[in-house]
C-alpha cells in the first residue's frame, strides 16, 4: 500500500508491504519527524502494535468465537491512519450502501484531498471541511443533514473544542451535534481510535448476527446486540468482528442461551 498524510502542512508519503512473512514501512517526508510520525500512523492503521495475546487467552475456547480465533488468530479491525478521518467516513456511512458511502468518500478525497504530484490524494483535513458549505459536499452525493454534520464536527475538532486523542471527552462534545449517534462514535472509536470495548452496536450485520444467533425470527435491537456481546467486556469490538468472521458455521440453538 501506498498512503499520502500530512504532518501538518508537510507531506509524508509512505509505503507498506509484505516480505518475507514481514511488515515493511518506508516514509518519506522533508523532515525526519515527518517520516517517524508516518511510520507511526500507518503502523497504528496496520494494528502493528496491536497486541491480541490477552483476548485470544481470554476467548480462544469461547463456543461462539473460540473456533474462529484458533482459525485466524490475526483478524483486527480496519483502521483509518487520523481518527478524524474514521469519523468522517462513519458520518458518510450512516443508513447507506457501503458502496455508495465509498463512492461519496471517494468524492470528498478528489475534491477537497490535498494531493502530490496528482498521484496521491491525502483525506479532507478538519480545516477544509470546516470552511465548506453544506450544499458543496451535498454535491459530493452527501445528504443535507449528513454534510451538516460533517460540517459541524470538522468545525469542532480544527477549533479546538473536540481533542479526538481525549476519547471520551470527545464522544461527549461530538454527541451534542445532530446526526451524531452512538452507531458514528463507535466507528470512530474502533477505526480511528483503536478502542476493542465499543462494538458499533447498530451495524446492520450485528443486528442481522444476534438475531439470528438468537433465534428471534427478527433483527435484533441494538440493546440487545450490547447484551449479546456483553460478556466480553473490554474485548466486546473485537468479539464482535471474530463472530461475523465465523458466522457462516453458527447455528441459532447453539448461541440462544446467550440471552
Amino acid at each position: 500500500m501506498v498512503r499520502l498524510l500530512h504532518h501538518g502542512e508537510e507531506p509524508v508519503v509512505v509505503h507498506a508491504c509484505i516480505t518475507g512473512g514481514r511488515v515493511r514501512i518506508n516514509s518519506r517526508s522533508r523532515s525526519a519527524v515527518g517520516a517517524a510520525w508516518g511510520i507511526d500512523r500507518i503502523r497504528f492503521a496496520l494494528s502493528l502494535d496491536h497486541d491480541l495475546a490477552p483476548f485470544r487467552r481470554r476467548f480462544r475456547f469461547d463456543p461462539l468465537i473460540g473456533p474462529e480465533i484458533r482459525r485466524r488468530p490475526w483478524l483486527r479491525w480496519r483502521r483509518t491512519p487520523l481518527p478524524f478521518e474514521a469519523l468522517a467516513w462513519a458520518i458518510t456511512e450512516q443508513l447507506i450502501e457501503t458502496e455508495r458511502a465509498f463512492a461519496i468518500q471517494r468524492r470528498l478525497v478528489y475534491r477537497y484531498g490535498r494531493s502530490l504530484d496528482e498521484d496521491l490524494r491525502d483525506s479532507p483535513t478538519p480545516k477544509c471541511l470546516a470552511s465548506r458549505s453544506a450544499p458543496e459536499l451535498e454535491a459530493c452525493d452527501l445528504a443535507h443533514t449528513r454534510a451538516l454534520a460533517l460540517i459541524r464536527c470538522a468545525r469542532e475538532v480544527e477549533r479546538g473544542r473536540v481533542d479526538l486523542s481525549e476519547h471520551e471527552s470527545a464522544w461527549a462534545r461530538l454527541e451534542r451535534i445532530p446526526e451524531i449517534g452512538p452507531w458514528t462514535l463507535e466507528r470512530l472509536a474502533v477505526h480511528g481510535q483503536g478502542r476493542d470495548d465499543q462494538l458499533p452496536a447498530g451495524d446492520l450485520a450485528f443486528v442481522r448476527l444476534v438475531g439470528h444467533l438468537g433465534g428471534l425470527g427478527r433483527r435484533a435491537t441494538v440493546e440487545e446486540v450490547r447484551e449479546f456481546f456483553e460478556p466480553y467486556g473490554e474485548f466486546a469490538a473485537l468479539a464482535g468482528l471474530y463472530a461475523l468472521g465465523a458466522q457462516p458455521r453458527m447455528t441459532p440453538r447453539a448461541q440462544a442461551r446467550r440471552f
